[in-house]
């Protein structure tokens, strides 16, 4: 619409008369899409984007919809100027209305009822929410397929603590389909928002910036479990398009990078036959075969997406070449085709620096210090969360969105949720208590800016906006409720917080039902129900040599474990009175119940057996 109707002088001149026009960026304000969406759904039954909407001075809307052609638009702007000119109570009325059904979507009954959490209850979400898997290429069944990490992240951690091999091959199945599909591009690294199409072959275009840092975060964790080095080379090719293309010169990194190219879908990432034929010379054969370039696999017009459908294992099966010998054809191929795509036109990026998604990046990056223990990760990490609170984060007041001509003023609990946990991880890994007491800050503020008088959910935002948002299931990203929620836990049991620790537990309880009935959209409350349902553990380590093995045990999946350490003395609950000079022990408790001090990482993982834990059954 923009080139159709809003660049059409008549429809420009009409808007700029008759109303106030507001052009808004949906990441930059995610509440007001959120409810004039929802208000499009009750009206329309469906959503969708672009949204145009009309709505009243006190910002309660009275018209909705999708795209429509110029004459239609323009005959729609004229007929509720005119009305409202006319009959400006009865607009205000029917608003008020439509304003008063979004607030009864997002209303949380005062009264709600609380269930007991247990691993049954999580049970028979995921067996209802397996029901819509797709066993074949994996990711749930559809021909749009989202990855949703959220989801698999909390899936894994069930497969591990009830060593359900269903669920974990449905994990490893998505996450090798989407390693080796079109929707990972086998060039400059990074991952695709979508696929188009149920086998992960054609993607939709565009980067986004908290798909990637997720995926960072879940292909290391599955690494942990593997050891599969796939995972490592996809977390590697990824973390370097991020770096490359994704960050400024400070160290705070972009929103996302276009599908589009001189308004081609893909132009920059898709091949033609001939192309690549000239670029790989001899090789074209081998190519070919390894990434499906036949005439079957014509996407459109000729044009391929690369797509690795064969193992390296299957490949050397049919081939002469050894594994080093393929690797070392697969770097030659990359920074051939790399080279070529430096002589198109680049899509366009998003210059946005939102503070929820670069939260997001810091947890990815500290995952993948801890998986493969390279400190290019976690130098990486600490230098986000540094930009973030030298521009995103000044005077003890927070921003959602930054770029180098602006700060926006508005703030989401997503903001302050996502970064006191990713604080809160490097603290685990750092052993660094800043980290700790910047965390707990955060958990501060956001509890006085957000905390409903009502229930004990947060508002999504703390303004005037109509209605009041209180939203508890995941999108894109995981629910800023069941972070907060996951937030209090940890704290709760590094400092025998009770308070905290009651606080996720009802929390916790009050979506349990939803979670039962519609697991793919609670993803991240089932990371908390399953740290409330089984047995959580709590791994001290204290003394000199404590970075070193927290190092090396953290590269161990351990599932529902908080695992911290100190070099020195310490306060905190969890660490007072277990110092001893020049000597190192480590601590195995559960809900503060521990074990006699150990010194070795294999009887600290000894006495977490005692305790029960089966998650290392079946682990690299």
């Amino acid at each position: 619409m923009e080139e159709e109707s809003f660049e059409d002088l008549e429809v420009a001149k009409l808007m700029n008369e008759k109303f106030v026009s507001i052009k808004v960026d949906r990441e930059e304000r995610p509440d007001l899409d959120m409810v004039y969406q929802t208000a499009l759904q009750l009206v329309n039954g469906t959503g969708g984007w672009p949204m145009n909407a009309i709505i009243m001075p006190n910002g309660s809307p009275v018209f909705l919809g999708t795209y429509h052609e110029k004459e239609n638009w323009k005959n729609i702007l004229l007929k509720f100027s005119t009305e409202y000119e006319k009959n400006p109570e009865k607009m205000q009325e029917y608003a008020t209305m439509l304003s008063e059904g979004v607030q009864e979507v997002y209303d949380q009954p005062a009264n709600q009822i609380a269930n007991a959490i247990s691993p049954n209850k999580i049970e028979n979400g995921i067996s209802s929410w397996s029901s819509l898997w797709d066993n074949e290429w994996g990711g749930n069944q559809g021909e749009q397929k989202f990855i949703l990490p959220t989801n698999l992240i909390m899936l894994l951690d069930y497969a591990v603590l009830e060593q359900d091999e269903n669920a974990k091959n449905h994990v490893l199945k998505t996450l090798n389909s989407v390693v080796h599909g079109g929707i990972y591009d086998h060039v400059d690294g990074g991952f695709f928002r979508y696929s188009t199409d149920h086998m992960w072959k054609v993607p939709h275009f565009e980067k986004m910036l908290y798909d990637n840092a997720q995926l960072i975060n879940l292909l290391s964790k599955a690494y942990k479990l593997t050891g599969n080095e796939e995972f490592k080379v996809a977390v590697e090719e990824t973390f370097k398009f991020l770096h490359t293309e994704m960050r400024n010169e400070q160290g705070g990194y972009f929103s996302a990078m276009d599908a589009d190219t001189d308004g081609e879908e893909g132009l920059y990432y898709i091949w033609k036959k001939d192309e690549l034929h000239d670029l790989l010379q001899n090789d074209f054969e081998l190519f070919a075969q390894y990434y499906g370039i036949v005439d079957g696999e014509v996407w459109e017009d000729g044009n391929f997406v690369l797509n690795n459908k064969i193992s390296k294992s299957e490949f050397l099966q049919t081939n002469t070449l050894n594994e080093e010998q393929l690797n070392e054809k697969l770097g030659k191929w990359q920074k051939l085709l790399n080279h070529a795509r430096q002589k198109r036109t680049k899509p366009k990026k998003d210059y946005k620096i939102l503070t929820s998604w670069n939260a997001l990046l810091i947890d990815g990056y500290l995952e993948a210090y801890k998986a493969f223990g390279d400190d290019n990760y976690l130098n990486e990490a600490i230098s986000v969360f540094n930009y973030l609170t030298a521009n995103n984060y000044t005077n003890g007041q927070l921003v959602h969105s930054y770029t180098k001509d602006s700060k926006q003023r508005e703030v989401f609990l997503e903001d302050f949720a996502f970064l006191a946990k990713s604080a809160f991880s490097l603290f685990e890994v750092t052993m660094e208590t800043k980290y700790l007491d910047f965390s707990k800050e955060l958990m501060q503020n956001a509890e006085q800016k957000y905390k409903s008088n009502s229930v004990l959910y947060y508002y999504n935002i703390a303004n005037d906006l109509v209605p009041s948002i209180i939203n508890t299931s995941d999108g894109v990203v995981p629910s800023a409720n069941a972070i907060m929620a996951q937030n209090f836990l940890k704290i709760g049991h590094l400092e025998y917080n009770t308070d905290y620790l009651k606080k996720a537990e009802t929390m916790g309880a009050l979506v349990t039902s939803d979670f039962e009935n519609h697991a793919v959209s609670y993803g991240a409350w089932g990371s908390l129900l399953l740290q409330q349902a089984y047995p959580f553990y709590e791994i001290v380590i204290v003394g000199e040599n404590a970075e070193q093995l927290l190092s090396q045990m953290s590269k161990t999946y351990i599932a529902n474990t908080i695992l911290v350490g100190s070099k020195v003395e310490s306060e905190i609950s969890l660490f007072k009175d277990r110092y001893i000079d020049e000597d190192t022990f480590i601590y195995v408790c559960q809900n503060n119940t521990c074990k006699l001090p150990v010194k070795t990482i294999d009887e600290g993982f000894q006495q977490m057996v005692s305790f029960g834990y089966k998650g290392f059954k079946g682990s690299n």
